[in-house]
């Protein structure tokens, strides 16, 4: 009972704090929309850099990444820390910083916004909307998913998942509906430093509780020598290319890192950023699959329904250190789950209530109406989440590949001025089907010429269906647009922008 007390008074604590940042924040952020939803365009590179990687920090890094190392061995570093470090990068700058100079150039807040006027439709601009905040709700319940089992592993089981759950639900809507972009960007920068360091300092008690990397090396000799070569059923080169491309494309169209690309105050900020990028991403990405690699080989037991990293952290170090860890993890998390919701509150009423509902809300009653968006949201994702409707990674690979249905859309929109709006919307329309359709139709199987093939599969071959779907929706992009005359209300000249 007394190590119960003690992880859940230093949780407990360091929520508060972040809390906390969250209330100072508020006292310095005005009751402006843009100020509330992107901190008046003012952040800097350490904070645009660490926002965005806290932001990142999600219940899918922290737990559900240890997790598949410790069941199918450590190469999800390569998807994760290597790939996708690197992919990530290359994307911010290619669409990041084609849309900051959209954004500095109109004012836009939001992708759909952007969108919407360049092709001269409110409906785009809806639809952008619905299918954000569609794949959103997913990994806002993932984040709560996260935080349920990795209470119950700190706890042996005695705080059931449900409350954990909870706990995370709590904070984040008490965070976001307080402190706004301004507050969000603090305390990742806060967050994002904080982590980093537990995190080494953990591999590094880890090594000296089990007496060096010796010991581990022999334990996945004997109980998983196949974690000791590159390479495995499990992760075939199909596996890991297209995983690492359906997660950086993903990414890239996630409500609270798109919105970060308007956020910087200037274009040095944005390309140092995007530059420091994988570095930060192999920092922290590198020791927390590595431990979770090493509890394979460690003869740790995990028991239903928890994580390995809490787990393992309670064998080998302090009961007061492996809860700062999962603290500062759930934390993270919240940081993950508040920057959706703030993101996700933006979609709502800039492209959907005050486009089809009151055209003509203050900016005052905007910022309120998104706050009480927030604490609706993030409840019903908390009793979805009660559901478990599969692992953390099943459910947060589902998100990225409906996000990665826009990249390419996108993309080819931001480049290409002879994109119609009959061809946006075939793109995004026809990638968004394709992927649903595997989705959430049982895979069912087919006889041709005496083999049977399946049909609506989430993979063919190794291959992640959201690929071709993200292929068809390009393809259809192009065809369209080709096919058809741009709409009399189209702007081209919308994103004709250039660098100072």
């Amino acid at each position: 009972m007394a190590e119960l007390a003690i992880q859940l008074g230093v949780v407990l604590a360091y929520l508060l704090v972040a809390l906390i940042i969250g209330v100072i924040a508020y006292r310095v952020t005005t009751n402006a929309a843009e100020d509330y939803y992107l901190a008046d365009r003012s952040i800097g590179t350490i904070v645009l850099l660490f926002t965005t990687f806290a932001t990142l920090l999600s219940a899918f890094t922290f737990f559900g990444g240890p997790n598949i190392a410790y069941a199918q061995g450590p190469e999800w570093i390569l998807v994760m820390g290597v790939m996708d470090g690197v992919l990530f990068a290359i994307l911010w700058y290619l669409i990041g910083y084609k849309q900051w100079l959209i954004g500095q150039k109109h004012g836009y807040v939001t992708l759909g916004e952007m969108l919407g006027d360049r092709f001269g439709s409110q409906t785009l601009r809806g639809l952008v909307a619905l299918i954000s905040l569609f794949w959103l709700f997913p990994y806002v319940m993932l984040q709560q998913m996260g935080a349920g089992e990795a209470l119950t592993g700190l706890s042996n089981g005695v705080i059931p998942y449900w409350a954990g759950a909870a706990l995370i639900t709590l904070f984040m809507i008490l965070y976001v509906v307080i402190a706004g972009m301004r507050g969000v960007a603090w305390t990742d920068t806060i967050q994002g430093l904080f982590m980093l360091s537990v995190t080494w300092i953990a591999v590094v008690w880890v090594l000296v509780a089990v007496g060096g990397i010796g010991v581990i090396n022999s334990g996945l000799s004997s109980s998983n020598p196949e974690f000791l070569a590159l390479g495995s059923d499990f992760y075939t080169p199909a596996y890991i290319i297209s995983t690492a491309v359906v997660i950086a494309f993903g990414v890239t169209m996630f409500p609270q890192i798109n919105q970060r690309f308007f956020v910087a105050k200037s274009d040095r900020v944005l390309k140092r950023s995007f530059t420091l990028w994988p570095v930060l991403v192999l920092l922290l990405f590198v020791p927390t699959f590595l431990l979770g690699t090493w509890a394979a080989g460690l003869d740790i037991t995990v028991p239903e329904g928890a994580n390995v990293l809490p787990v393992l952290l309670n064998e080998y170090t302090p009961v007061w250190f492996a809860a700062l860890v999962i603290a500062g993890a759930m934390a993270a998390m919240m940081s993950s789950s508040d920057s959706m919701l703030l993101s996700g509150s933006s979609y709502f009423m800039r492209d959907l209530y005050k486009p089809f509902v009151t055209p003509d809300v203050s900016e005052s009653r905007e910022a309120t109406l998104a706050r009480i968006g927030v604490a609706v949201f993030a409840t019903l994702a908390f009793f979805a989440s009660l559901t478990r409707p599969g692992t953390l990674i099943e459910v947060g690979n589902t998100a990225f590949g409906g996000f990665a249905q826009l990249t390419l859309p996108v993309m080819i929109a931001l480049y290409w001025g002879g994109v119609t709006r009959d061809g946006m919307f075939a793109g995004l329309v026809g990638g968004q089907l394709l992927y649903l359709s595997h989705v959430f139709v049982p895979t069912v199987t087919v006889d041709v010429a005496g083999m049977t093939l399946p049909l609506f599969a989430r993979a063919y071959a190794g291959w992640d269906v959201a690929l071709p779907a993200m292929v068809v929706g390009a393809v259809l992009v192009v065809t369209v647009s080709y096919a058809t005359a741009p709409a009399p209300t189209e702007e081209h000249d919308r994103f004709v922008v250039s660098a100072d």
